[in-house]
């Protein structure tokens, strides 16, 4: 920063030149860290959760998806904690099966059943 010879003159009109450039700037940091304060939280509870996924889903049903381990999730302590970015890539992977999908699973399933069956396969 070079320093700028003054008169005395010119020393007033300079002043107000630098409150106003603080106080353009204090506007500017309240600003930035108001939306600050709006930022999306890092990780949700279950009844956060529950809000945030699209189907809205009631909260016994997520319980049983963490039973099931078919939802990402964590602990703190006792209570269960859901990270955004989990759940969000657990979102974009989730896909439906296709009927062919669930006609070979229905296949297997049904081969499983009757293998173990004496006296052959009851089809």
């Amino acid at each position: 920063m070079e320093s700028i010879p003054l008169t005395f003159e010119q020393l007033p009109a300079y002043v107000y030149q630098l409150g106003r450039k603080l106080d353009d700037l204090s506007n500017l940091l309240r600003s930035q860290s108001e939306g600050n304060q709006t930022l999306k939280p890092l990780h949700f509870d279950i009844h956060e959760l529950c809000e945030y996924l699209p189907d809205k889903p009631a909260v016994t049903t997520v319980y049983g998806l963490v039973q099931r381990r078919e939802i990402p999730f964590g602990r703190r302590g006792k209570k269960l904690i859901f990270f955004q970015s989990d759940i969000d890539l657990w979102l974009a992977t989730k896909k439906s099966k296709t009927a062919n999908e669930i006609s070979g699973l229905a296949d297997q399933h049904k081969t499983s059943f009757t293998r173990g069956k004496k006296g052959g396969s009851r089809v």
